[in-house]
């Protein structure tokens, strides 16, 4: 078995470089981590560039809640991965599903044309699809070199037994990369149980604010926020290596 790839979803630059610290073998940037992920800035992503040593992917999605866009997504969409070739990134994650569940091969060809040359992950809307064996089919019809699951469960160890279902299905002709819920503690036994040689997790930890003042008074506009952890990644990855 060839090295396990440990891939770090960081929602901000600060985040990317701790988990390149920690020995990330790739970041997937993103936003609001709160709401599922969405494509951070054209700053975000050009310094991200700019600092890492390693593989860059960038997320996709032109907003939260379902994978089910319009024209107007579509074209952000497009637009933000023009730009993400333009900064040089390595690869985008993308997904669209129809208002019936099936993945929307249509706009998902436009996407994994748009992005050329950059590999190409489909992400977690494959776990909300209606069916997954077919749904894996069609990803694999768009050419895109992997796909983002948890088998359609909350965490990828819930799913790992679908997962395992899914990499013996792709029989090598796309990449299985398990994900969601994955910490040190139990990454291990669902890369073993899903056969999965790509990992996905976040590391993250709260990170408290630096501020002395603070206004109670502002509900929901908390001084403190969620960040990737060096030293967590770094136990990912000890716990990966020691399979």
């Amino acid at each position: 078995m060839a090295r396990r790839l440990l891939e770090i979803a960081s929602n901000s630059v600060a985040s990317a470089l701790a988990a390149q610290a920690g020995g990330a073998d790739r970041i997937e940037l993103f936003d609001n981590l709160a709401e599922g992920g969405t494509t951070p800035s054209y700053g975000s992503i050009a310094v991200a560039r700019e600092r890492l040593r390693i593989p860059l992917f960038v997320l996709i999605r032109a907003r939260p809640g379902d994978f089910h866009y319009g024209p107007l997504e579509a074209e952000i969409m497009l637009r933000d991965i023009a730009q993400c070739r333009q900064l040089g990134c390595d690869g985008v994650v993308i997904g669209a599903l129809d208002a019936d569940g099936n993945v929307d091969t249509a706009l998902c060809q436009a996407l994994v044309s748009a992005a050329g040359p950059l590999q190409v992950t489909f992400h977690r809307a494959f776990d909300a699809a209606r069916d997954l064996p077919a749904a894996l089919e069609q990803v694999i019809a768009l050419g895109c070199q992997r796909v983002l699951t948890s088998g359609g469960q909350a965490s990828a160890e819930a799913g790992a037994e679908r997962v395992a279902a899914l990499v013996a299905q792709s029989n090598a002709r796309i990449g299985v990369m398990a994900g969601a819920g994955l910490n040190a503690r139990n990454i291990a036994a669902v890369a073993a149980r899903t056969g999965c040689v790509e990992l996905h997790a976040s590391a993250k930890v709260a990170q408290r604010s630096a501020m002395r003042h603070h206004n109670p008074a502002l509900v929901g506009l908390s001084p403190d926020w969620t960040g990737t952890d060096a030293e967590e990644v770094t136990a990912l990855r000890a716990a990966l290596d020691r399979i």
